[in-house]
Parts: C-alpha cells; sequence; structure tokens
C-alpha cells in the first residue's frame, strides 16, 4: 500500500459528508486509543464558571431520538437537512439516538428541530 502524503489524505476527507467524517473520527480514536478533543488548558472551576460557559454557547447538536409514527418522512426531512444519501439518511432514523446535525447555529437548529417535530420525530437540541 502507498503512503499517502497529507494533500492526499485531505483530498479524501473533503468527498467525505459529516456523518462519515465524525463515524471516521470515532473509529480512529478507538483504534489508537487518543481523543481529538482539543485539551483546556486552563478550566475555570465552580458552578459559576459552568453557568458562564452555558451562556456562551453557540454551537448545538440536533438529535433525533425517536421516528414515531411518520418514520418515511422523518427520513425525507433528514434528507433535506443533511447531504446524506436515502440509505445513510434510513440508518440514521433506524439507529435512533443519533446527531442529526452537529455544531450549527441556534436558529438553524431551532429550524432543524421544528422540521422533525413536524414530521413526527422526537428531538433534542444540545
Amino acid at each position: 500500500m502507498a503512503k499517502l502524503s497529507t494533500e492526499d489524505l485531505l483530498a479524501q476527507f473533503e468527498e467525505l459528508t459529516l456523518l462519515e467524517l465524525s463515524e471516521f473520527v470515532k473509529a480512529f480514536e478507538e483504534k489508537f486509543d487518543v481523543t481529538a478533543a482539543a485539551a483546556v488548558a486552563a478550566a475555570p472551576a465552580g458552578p459559576a464558571a459552568a453557568a458562564e460557559v452555558a451562556e456562551e454557547q453557540d454551537e448545538f447538536d440536533v438529535i433525533l431520538t425517536g421516528a414515531g409514527e411518520k418514520k418515511i418522512q422523518v427520513i425525507k426531512v433528514v434528507r433535506e437537512l443533511t447531504s446524506l444519501g436515502l440509505k445513510e439518511a434510513k440508518d440514521l432514523v433506524d439507529g435512533t439516538p443519533k446527531p442529526v446535525l452537529e455544531k450549527v447555529a441556534k436558529d438553524a437548529a431551532e429550524k432543524a428541530a421544528e422540521a422533525l417535530k413536524g414530521a413526527g420525530a422526537s428531538v433534542e437540541v444540545k
């Protein structure tokens, strides 16, 4: 197997969807027993600091917790919100709870959650 350059690897990652990349990162972390989370040099301590961090949150995850009775409608909405194909969207809906969108703005997360709820799904925004 030929060794890939950094540019070749980046080109391959550009072709992945967000969910595929997330799954790759998880598999990489498990395989090499590492974490991709950034280290926090000086983490604030105490409940007041935790409240400040919660107030400053500007990225949200939309997590599908259940498909409800209208599973096909939920799959359609998932496909509209993401760049997933039919099989990937169906697998995501079947494997709940799973994140549909990660690290999106608050208004985008709320719109996505409303669209999913409108299709009959149960959703959490974290």
